[in-house]
């Protein structure tokens, strides 16, 4: 059994295993939320031993959230009204991409190559976690995306872009981001010819526990 011993800084927790790392998963949480929200995956996971990796949970930046009237809080972005998908900050999403890009430089600095890097998130985080690594320079190992969408994906895909393996997933009762954003999302991303692995829950704006075993198998299909 993989344990992890866990640093908590200002502006991450970092769960490191108790054998040397092959890669690393670097973990967005979502809004009003902060890193500790997904700690407990790590375990829950429950990776073979074969597959020892380090978990970064890092925290948003605090800023005030338009859609809830202004109130400072833990975000990647801000959000302008309900439908998420109309008006985007795109500002905010490029500050945060650039956060999450040196996060991947510094796994990189302690000897993880690129291809052994996952960037995961939740809600907010999903989109970062898409955005980030569709257009990173280098390829990834690959991304998970729960409960969350592409946005402005005309202008990420006119670019140059990865083909990196996703794993998208969504509640199909999810009243905060719309089952369709994600399925729409996995439309537009299998045009682009990225293989995807879509999954869908009878759940609303949550994670489950199929969901995080079939993000164990994936993972494990992806890093070994």
């Amino acid at each position: 059994m993989i344990t992890y011993t866990p640093i908590t800084t200002t502006s991450s927790i970092v769960l490191t295993p108790n054998l040397p790392p092959i890669g690393s998963v670097i973990w967005l949480h979502g809004l009003g939320a902060d890193g500790q929200d997904f700690v407990s995956m790590a375990k829950e996971l429950n990776l073979p031993l074969h597959l020892p990796l380090r978990f970064i949970f890092p925290h948003a930046p605090l800023q005030p959230v338009t859609i809830n009237n202004g109130y400072v809080m833990r975000a990647w972005f801000d959000i302008y009204s309900m439908q998420i998908d109309q008006r985007i900050d795109v500002t905010g999403i490029a500050n945060s991409v650039k956060l999450v890009s040196q996060l991947i430089e510094n796994e990189q600095n302690k000897g993880i190559s690129s291809e052994k890097i996952i960037l995961g998130g939740f809600s907010q985080g999903a989109v970062i976690a898409l955005t980030t690594g569709l257009g990173h320079s280098q390829k990834l190992g690959g991304i998970v995306a729960l409960s969350g969408f592409l946005p402005n994906a005309q202008e990420v895909f006119s670019k140059k872009h990865q083909s990196i393996p996703v794993f998208l997933a969504h509640g199909t009762e999810d009243a905060i981001v719309p089952f369709i954003l994600g399925k729409t999302t996995a439309t537009i991303l299998e045009k682009q010819g990225i293989p995807i692995s879509f999954h869908s829950y009878s759940m609303p704006h949550s994670v489950c526990v199929q969901e995080i075993n079939d993000i164990s198998q994936w993972l494990i299909k992806q890093i070994t």
